[in-house]
Order: structure tokens, then C-alpha cells, then sequence
């Protein structure tokens, strides 16, 4: 256990196409959105469905696979790391934003 420090595996829908930049260095870098939902019943035996959002971030390969193969709406696993970091938004106040860094994903095609 002491090898698995920072993981996550998500199975969810994408939200949009991916954005994906060619950046100077020939590298390339992916970003899109992934939904993933879960239901519950509430005290009145309601089904209740609540929808979480995550932000995922793929670099090199793996950026143009997102690129070739991702379409909105399409379920995707995605297995990769956390990663927090700050900025400065343009009002100059400090923002965070937590991301997963994918290593690995998989394209449920229907």
C-alpha cells in the first residue's frame, strides 16, 4: 500500500469536447470536464441524483488521444493523480483550483 500515495479513478460523462493547446515546447496539453452521479433515497423514499463535476488536465500522448477519441456526453474512466494549485485571478485575489492529472483513460463507446 505504501506505493499507492495519490490515485483516483473516476467513471464518468464527459461535459464538452476537450480543449487542447500545442504549447512551444511541441508538447500537448488536454483539458476537459468529467460528471459523475450518484442516487440516493431520501427520508420520503425520493430518488435523489446528485451530479459532481471534476476537472481533468492530460499531457502529451495521452492529450492527443482525448483529443482524437473524446466527444461530449461520452462516459470515460479516467485514472490519474490530485493536483492543487493557485493562481491569480484578473481581480488579482488568489484562487485554487484542484485538478486530476490523468495517466490513463478508457472511452466507453456504446
Amino acid at each position: 500500500m505504501n506505493s499507492i500515495k495519490n490515485r483516483v479513478q473516476l467513471t464518468g460523462n464527459l461535459g464538452a469536447m476537450p480543449e487542447v493547446k500545442n504549447l512551444e515546447n511541441g508538447n500537448k496539453v488536454a483539458r476537459f470536464s468529467v460528471a459523475t452521479s450518484e442516487d440516493y433515497l431520501n427520508k420520503k423514499g425520493d430518488k435523489i441524483t446528485t451530479t459532481q463535476w471534476h476537472n481533468i488536465v492530460a499531457w502529451g500522448k495521452l492529450a492527443g488521444i482525448a483529443e482524437q477519441l473524446l466527444k461530449k456526453g461520452e462516459q470515460v474512466i479516467i485514472d490519474g493523480k490530485l493536483s492543487t494549485r493557485s493562481y491569480t485571478a484578473k481581480d488579482g485575489s488568489k484562487r485554487y483550483i484542484t485538478e486530476v492529472i490523468a495517466q490513463e483513460l478508457l472511452v466507453n463507446k456504446k
